[in-house]
Order: structure tokens, then C-alpha cells, then sequence
């Protein structure tokens, strides 16, 4: 994926946000099923991202749950973050195995599988775009858990409720279960992983991604306008840089606007007389008069 500028800083921390699982759709968003599926032969097939075939289109899918070691040298940073994540102290051997998992999935895919979709949106760089999805191959077995089981994938990215209703974090505590089992199995590319040295270049990428974290944080804070900020016209984003307001509180703020007075915040739910104290330097209501000024007016001859 390529981004430039600010944008880059930006989306590559929320990737690093999501190193752990996110969900994503609802159980509203239903599953279709399209039996009898091929593989489609494609450059861009790798383990967990292919084309296949469903009679009437062609569509590429993006496995959930899962994340297999990159094929080719592309994505370099990637290559890196998943050397360190499977504790092989020689990055290029990712692409390796990445390209062992292809094959792996190349021969599991060779007869008609079953594709389960919602066409939930998995960006990439292909044309056309990509959607998550899982396989049902013609043994009736879950290609993502195929893969973690031969050592050819980690437990990692996007996830919801499986085609057998299976929930989401019930099916991430299943999968890592076997990643750990295939770790201690030694197999697939956990067989080259450097048990003296794993948490040494996990520790590393934490670091990294940390220092990521923190450099979009701060370039946030830089571009974002300080206070006092209108109670009336502020942004969402710039209610959340208040200390004590978070996004549920900053859209019930909105949805109380107008405000006569910062005072009135105390009608707002989950606003009461401490954090209102806390706030109130951050706020002003144009129209408000300065509480100084309405009391020297009072005191002022007539």
C-alpha cells in the first residue's frame, strides 16, 4: 500500500493500531456463499490474497484472520515486521516462505472450494480492490486455519463471525491456540524461528511501532489549533484533544449544541461539576459575557 505525506504517518500508525484483531461489518452484514469456486491464476496470488472465480465474476479475496509472509520483496518494511514477528534474524527468508504458502494454497484450492463473503472492503493494490473472505475447501476444512496449522501464517488483522457462527474472538483464541502449537512443532517457517532471539526482535518492532505511534501523535497535536475552542462550532477532533473527552463525549456534545453559556455543559451526560472545571478553559460561547466583566458591570455606578 503506498501513501505520501502526512497520510503516511497517519495510516501507517492505525496499521500498527491494528497488529491486534479488529472486527469489522456486523452480524447484519451477511455472509454470501459461492459454492464450486476456482483459483484464478493471478501475479498478485499469494497465501492470503488471491482471485478466484464464482461463475458470473471474478473477485480477489483477502483472507480474514490471518496474515502469511510476503512473497516478494515489495513491501520490504512488511518483510521486516514479519522477520521479526516470527524470529528469523534473516529478513529475506520471509519471502521464501511466503512464496512455500502460495504453493501451499495452490494445492489445497486445486479442487472447487467455497468462497464467504459480505464484501467488506480489504483495500490492497490490485485494480479493482480487494474483500475479506473465507475459504471452505473441498474437505470441508477453513483455509485460514489450514495455514496457521502449517506454519504458514500468523493470527493477525480483520476478523468477524465465522460462516459456522463461530465469534470473532472465540476464533482468534482458536487460531493463536495453533500458531502456538505449529511454533512448538517447529513447523513451516516457525522451523527457522530463533527461540534465543524472538522476543529481542519482537521487542524491536514494539519499539518502532511506539516511536510511530508517537510521531503521528505529535504531528496531530501540531497541525490541530489549540484552545479555547467555540463550544459551538468545534470539531469532533477538536473536542478530543481536551483531556477527559473522548468520542463518546464529544459527539453527545454536539448533539446538545447550542450552547448559551460553557456552564450549560452540565446538561450534557457524563459532564458534571469536577471535569466541567476542567473544561472550561478549553471552551468559550462568543456570546457569553466574561463572568470578571458581568461583575465589575454589576459593581459599576448607575
Amino acid at each position: 500500500m503506498t501513501f505520501s505525506g502526512r497520510k503516511n504517518i497517519r495510516c501507517l500508525s492505525a496499521i500498527a493500531g491494528l497488529l491486534l484483531f479488529t472486527a469489522v461489518g456486523s452480524p447484519a452484514d451477511q455472509l454470501q456463499s459461492f459454492s464450486s469456486a476456482r483459483l484464478v491464476e493471478n501475479q498478485q496470488h499469494d497465501g492470503d490474497s488471491f482471485y478466484v472465480d464464482v461463475g458470473d465474476k471474478q473477485i480477489h479475496v483477502r483472507l480474514y484472520f490471518v496474515d502469511c509472509p510476503e512473497s516478494s520483496t515489495v513491501e520490504a518494511q512488511r518483510m521486516r515486521e514479519q522477520a521479526r514477528y516470527f524470529g528469523l534474524t534473516n529478513a529475506t527468508r520471509v519471502v521464501h516462505f511466503g512464496k512455500e504458502a502460495t504453493k501451499f494454497v495452490d494445492q489445497v484450492l486445486a479442487k472447487p472450494f467455497t468462497v464467504h463473503t459480505a464484501f467488506a472492503n480489504a483495500m490492497g493494490r490490485s485494480k479493482g480492490g480487494r474483500v475479506y473472505g473465507f475459504i471452505t475447501t473441498a474437505d470441508g476444512d477453513d483455509l485460514a486455519t489450514l495455514l496457521v496449522q502449517h506454519g504458514y501464517a500468523r493470527t493477525y488483522g480483520i476478523g468477524r463471525v465465522t460462516p459456522q457462527k463461530i465469534s470473532r474472538d472465540e476464533m482468534v483464541g482458536r487460531l493463536r491456540d495453533l500458531e502456538v502449537a505449529a511454533m512448538m512443532k517447529r513447523t513451516g517457517i516457525w522451523a527457522e524461528s530463533d527461540p534465543d532471539r524472538i522476543a529481542e526482535l519482537r521487542g524491536s518492532q514494539r519499539h518502532e511501532d511506539q516511536e510511530l505511534k508517537d510521531l503521528q501523535e505529535r504531528t496531530t497535536a501540531a497541525e490541530t489549533p489549540t484552545g479555547p475552542f467555540d463550544l459551538n462550532t468545534a470539531t469532533l477532533e477538536q473536542l478530543q484533544t481536551v483531556k477527559g473527552i473522548g468520542p463518546t463525549l464529544a459527539a453527545s456534545i454536539v448533539a446538545a449544541r447550542p450552547f448559551k453559556s460553557v456552564d450549560d455543559l452540565k446538561k450534557v451526560k457524563g459532564v458534571g461539576s469536577k471535569n466541567l472545571e476542567q473544561f472550561r478553559s478549553h471552551f468559550v460561547v462568543p456570546e457569553e459575557k466574561p463572568k470578571a466583566d458581568e461583575q465589575k458591570q454589576e459593581g459599576a455606578p448607575k
